[in-house]
């Protein structure tokens, strides 16, 4: 399954690269996240690539269960873009795995920042089984909420209410 979105964050595009690259931020924005740890493993041979251990809880539909996987960034492109590859497992309930490409751009006259990224999934197990609209509702639901936790924290408004436009899937596979 694909999901493209974008977003106008009313703050500078450093501002937003910073945020984005700090795991207190993502670990206090993305919902049910219990752990977003950065890891020191020097043995992956690519010093551009930051690599973190992350759990979380997440509910798809029926299905309720405590995900642990990685995330790695490479690309690195500062502060431009990256891109972000990851999996997770949560026992019983299956796996996730998958992808995306964030960008980020001046809007307005530099004092707002656009983002725009594309997530590529795949799920497997219990979570394979409930329909990818399902699934692609409550993944909808989960980057819906992060960046409107996100932009709230960046720019200080609590009650900030983000336009998150999406754009319609080129593909909807069930993996």
């Amino acid at each position: 399954m694909e999901l493209k979105q974008s977003i106008t964050i009313p703050v500078s595009q450093q501002q937003v690269w910073d945020n984005l690259n700090d795991p207190a931020v993502l670990k206090a924005c993305l919902p049910g996240c219990e752990e977003f740890s950065s890891r020191q493993d020097e043995s992956n041979g690519n010093p551009g690539q930051q690599d973190y251990d992350i759990v979380m809880l997440a509910k798809v539909g029926p299905v309720k269960a405590r995900f642990k996987g990685e995330l790695a960034l490479s690309d690195v492109e500062p502060p431009t873009s990256y891109r972000i590859a990851g999996s997770g497992k949560g026992g019983v309930a299956g796996f996730a795995k998958g992808g995306a490409m964030v960008h980020l751009a001046p809007a307005d006259d530099g004092n707002a920042t656009l983002m725009t990224y594309t997530v590529e999934a795949s799920v497997g197990g219990k979570l394979a089984q409930l329909g990818s609209r399902l699934v692609m509702g409550a993944a909808r639901k989960m980057a819906n909420d992060f960046f409107v936790n996100f932009v709230r924290h960046v720019s200080g408004d609590d009650n900030l209410a983000p336009l998150i436009e999406t754009a319609e899937p080129t593909k909807d596979d069930e993996n």
